[in-house]
């Protein structure tokens, strides 16, 4: 028999300009997180994004990760990365774009 896992994520603000993200970052999660996320760095109030409640990841974690990126740069805005999880690093390493999600 083979049960099906409901994945989930959230997005969670605070109030020093962190946002943590906590759960799973996968195909399922991520169109959910995009806008959330984008509109949070678009305000400034997201200039660091906490991975570390990150239970898993796959490639479009990792395509999420770089989107944030590119919405950071359309606004002018800073973002960087915290315990970036190594499933992702890996992920990032093999696509060869590690130093985009690289804490600096």
């Amino acid at each position: 028999m083979n049960k099906r896992v409901h994945e989930s994520a959230a997005l969670e603000t605070t109030t020093d300009g962190r946002v943590r993200v906590v759960g799973s970052l996968g195909f399922s999660t991520v169109n959910a997180l995009l806008p959330a996320g984008s509109d949070a760095i678009r305000r400034g109030q997201a200039s660091v994004i906490d991975l570390a409640g990150v239970t898993a990841s796959d490639s479009a974690g990792l395509a999420l990760l770089i989107e944030w990126l590119s919405v950071a740069h359309g606004a002018g805005r800073s973002l960087r990365y915290d315990n970036v999880p190594s499933q992702v690093n890996q992920l990032a390493r093999l696509s060869e774009v590690e130093e985009l999600i690289a804490v600096g």
